[in-house]
């Protein structure tokens, strides 16, 4: 075959025609930037302008100035809290986002777990690891624990197995026919 076929198409557009394309679009992009932050800062003083009235602190008195100081500390609560409001939604919102992501890729299965392998350390090794050269010395775990001897476990679980038979086959002995019942009667507290 021949290798010109099969390589691929070339372009229609030259490079030069691409570049003067691309810096048309990045000027164009910016300038549409720029008009939106101008947008953006007349619309904030427009706002501001019907929000806050310019003040008009001449030829007040003294009691006039605190109540205007008041009204203006109550303002400023309802804006604190209509911030707050806000605040408290958006960070609602973001969890919201956050948490329906998870989901979409938990529901994508593009995660999947890798098969762990078993790997057996010791205790100086794992320190090692974890500590790097300032872990000195050896750790021995099972040093610190207590010693114990299996005969004396052996011979109190048998006193302890026997004496409970014992007291189950007199308890039995003495609860058996009417009497035993009666005492049981008895020992309940009936009447």
């Amino acid at each position: 075959m021949n290798p010109k076929l099969i390589d691929k198409p070339k372009s229609k557009i030259t490079a030069s025609r691409k570049l003067s394309l691309k810096i048309m679009l990045l000027t164009r992009a910016m300038e549409q930037l720029e008009q939106e932050s101008q947008d953006r800062d007349e619309e904030k003083l427009s706002y501001l302008g019907e929000r806050l009235p310019p003040l008009q602190l001449s030829g007040l008195s003294l009691a006039e100035l605190q109540d205007l100081c008041k009204q203006l500390h109550g303002k400023i609560d309802v804006v604190d809290e209509e911030r707050y409001d806000c605040e408290a939604k958006v960070t609602k919102h973001n969890k919201d986002i956050h948490e329906l992501k998870l989901k979409v890729q938990d529901l994508g299965g593009k995660f999947k777990k890798p098969a762990l392998r078993k790997v057996r350390v010791s205790a100086d090794e794992m320190m090692r690891a974890l500590l790097g050269t300032k872990h000195k010395g050896s750790m021995d775990l099972r040093s610190n624990l207590k010693s114990v001897k299996k005969e004396d476990t052996n011979k109190d679980k048998d006193k302890v197995l026997t004496s409970e038979v014992t007291d189950w086959r007199k308890n039995v002995e003495a609860m058996s026919g009417m009497e035993g019942r009666k005492k049981m009667f008895d020992a309940s507290g009936g009447q």
